[in-house]
């Protein structure tokens, strides 16, 4: 029993598990690669002001749940919470958006950490696959993005999430709306901070999960009712271009999002087989992100989707992935020239492109099999003195059993045309 232990709230990714996972982001990285998306990758730590002025200083992420530390020089950071303000800041800096092929399309990959009550689906150390698409205001782009996060879940099997689907309205519409929200929550029985945080932000409040709060927003103004003609339209052609997709959701007027900086198109794919951390994924539109951290007038949408807790949606469906398995030969040498002989064509394998392991630490036949078995490995090669005086090879099938001599120098050959390769 090692003496540390995984901090609280975090998890270790280790095999068989970890192939999973891989594929999990594979599976919702390839829909993007094949849509003009550019792999981005940022430090895992930020200023504190970044995300204090993007995600929003009245949201729980910045004022309970960030990890925050000042470094030795004075310099204020925080592990990051969330992709989208970091990838933003990276493109800015990089001065992507000068290039003039606007919209900047981007995705990412990585951990995120947020200091939260632990529990199934909601983890302190969590990973994200993301994508954002900076500088371009167009319904298309939002639906686009919709579009490939709805194909990457299809791609892996899963079947019953939904997508919920509302819009933020902008700077025109908004500010009446949230006059209107202000003065119907002003009324409401809530504690202290809530009610601070009506007048911070009072769209955070019907975020809110506590019942207590929920079964008093009953009648609440719906933003919905307040879009701008502009608005209205630029939702509704993006509703249209994601149905014309054959791709279902659900019209959700109270989905508003834990972060400060949407504008317009807000989504969220949630699983109901997850219980309460219903949420794998979501996004929306941030017009106003790129002034806030000080650049310039870009217009963005983005998504994160969890790769945690699509796996715990593919768990509750039931759904196993096909992996393929991580060694197709395994070779089995008994006696030191069978060792040096068996190395080197593994080695040659290897590359060949075929995945190939070999037994190691000087194991007997029987015990250098079960570990062949237990590596999933197509065939075998063992060899022998005997074998190898003679010039060949055992092959053995390992789902057959069937076992063939060939030659030492037929082995990459034959295994590759066994393998289709």
């Amino acid at each position: 029993m090692s003496t540390f232990q995984a901090p609280k709230g975090t998890y270790d990714l280790i095999p068989p598990d970890s192939a999973t996972y891989l594929a999990v982001r594979e599976a919702i990285a390839a829909p993007l690669r094949d849509s003009g998306y550019g792999y981005i990758e940022t430090p895992g730590f930020e200023s504190v002001e970044l995300f204090a002025r993007g995600v929003g200083e009245s949201t729980d992420i910045v004022t309970k749940e960030m990890y925050a530390f000042e470094t030795k020089g004075g310099d204020r950071l925080a592990l990051r919470p969330e992709g989208t303000a970091s990838v933003l800041r990276a493109a800015l800096e990089a001065n992507l958006h000068k290039t003039g092929n606007l919209p900047v399309k981007l995705w990412y990959s990585g951990s995120y950490y947020r200091y939260e009550r632990p529990q199934k689906g909601r983890y302190r150390h969590f990973s994200q696959v993301g994508a954002e698409a900076i500088g371009a205001e167009d319904p298309a782009l939002d639906a686009e993005l919709i579009i490939l996060a709805d194909q990457a879940y299809r791609s892996l099997g899963l079947r019953d999430f939904r997508i919920l689907l509302n819009s933020l309205g902008d700077k025109e519409c908004r500010p009446v709306y949230r006059a209107a929200l202000q003065d119907f929550l002003r009324g409401l029985d809530l504690d202290e901070d809530t009610r601070r945080r009506v007048d911070i932000n009072p769209l955070r409040v019907l975020d809110d999960k506590r019942e207590s709060v929920q079964k008093q927003l009953t009648g609440a103004p719906l933003l919905r009712d307040y879009l701008c003609d502009a608005c209205k339209a630029y939702h509704e052609e993006v509703r249209e271009l994601i149905t014309a997709a054959g791709v279902s959701y659900e019209d959700d007027p109270k989905l508003v999002r834990g972060l400060d900086y949407y504008t317009r198109t807000t989504f969220e794919f949630v699983h109901d087989g997850l219980g309460s951390q219903s949420a794998v994924g979501g996004g929306g539109r941030y017009d106003g992100l790129s002034e806030m951290i000080g650049g310039p007038a870009l217009p963005s949408v983005g998504w994160a989707l969890g790769v945690d807790r699509t796996v715990l949606a593919l768990e509750a469906e039931g759904v196993e992935l096909d992996l393929p398995s991580s060694t197709s030969v395994y070779a089995v040498p008994l006696g030191e020239e069978a060792r040096r002989v068996l190395f080197a064509k593994v080695t040659e394998l290897r590359k060949a492109g075929v995945a190939a392991d070999f037994s190691y630490g000087g194991k007997g036949l029987k015990g250098a099999m079960k570990n062949a078995n237990r590596s999933g490995a197509r065939y075998a090669i063992v060899a022998g003195e005997r074998d190898l005086a003679e010039g060949v090879v055992q092959l053995k099938d390992m789902e057959s059993g069937e076992q063939t001599a060939i030659g030492v120098n037929e082995i990459v050959a034959e295994l590759e045309s066994r393998l289709g390769r």
